[in-house]
């Protein structure tokens, strides 16, 4: 009653006959039966159903276990984005090759902002256009779940007004999902540095990802990254 479906149809569901349920009779069961995600997702994989995705801007919090991990990656520069790519965590490493991204505040600490703003960070990167063009497309891909959303339309107002080459690319309409590559980085103490990245989903619903960067042996990387290291106030190296 509650799901507004007749009784003996209920009952052909639970008794598994080929009744095919729709995605909204579905949705119904699963308030009526106050199912939490994970069970309302089987139940939509039992019935052969793709779920609705219902993407609500709830607060982002990373947890004590993800910062835990994150701390022990220790020649492995590491960092949590958002849904929106704001950095919400990073590691000692991270901070040795990127910056300390707790000198940032707000919009200014958002990966997208970073590349095409944030005159260190482009200076950085040795292919910019060729990673910049990449990430914009990643984010575009990325945004699409969350069309309307304000936080969403802001920063993108705001990049078309501060970036020449946002401005340019963004109507493109570029898509593009990269989950691996090579990062050349043109440190101003270290030198040129090679990465190998790749982004991690978090499977909490959240959309917060980690990407993790390993050092190569190329440009000697790695003992680049371990005189960074040693080279951080103590403090600084356990943050």
């Amino acid at each position: 009653m509650i799901a507004g479906v007749g009784t003996t149809w209920y009952t052909w569901l639970e008794q598994g006959r080929d009744v095919r349920p729709s995605v909204e009779v579905l949705s119904a069961l699963c308030e009526a039966l106050r199912l939490d995600a994970v069970e309302k997702r089987h139940l939509f994989i039992l019935a052969g159903r793709q779920q609705p995705e219902r993407r609500v801007a709830a607060p982002e919090k990373v947890d004590a276990t993800l910062l835990h991990m994150l701390q022990s990656l220790v020649l492995q520069p590491a960092q949590v984005v958002g849904r929106r790519w704001d950095v919400l965590a990073w590691n000692p490493a991270a901070a040795a090759v990127f910056g300390d991204y707790g000198l940032l505040e707000g919009d200014s600490r958002n990966i997208v902002h970073m590349v095409f703003t944030n005159p260190h960070h482009r200076r950085l990167l040795v292919d910019w256009e060729e990673l910049a063009r990449v990430v914009l497309a990643s984010f575009r891909a990325e945004s699409a779940k969350y069309v309307g959303d304000p936080d969403f339309d802001r920063l993108i107002a705001l990049m078309m007004s501060s970036s020449p080459e946002f401005r340019d690319w963004w109507p493109r309409r570029d898509v593009a999902r990269r989950l691996t590559g090579v990062k050349h980085v043109r440190h101003p103490k270290a030198g040129l540095m090679a990465f190998e990245h790749m982004s991690l989903s978090i499977d909490d619903g959240s959309d917060m990802r980690l990407i993790v960067y390993t050092p190569l042996a190329e440009q000697n990387s790695v003992a680049k990254l371990q005189q960074l290291l040693d080279a951080m106030p103590a403090e600084r190296r356990s943050a």
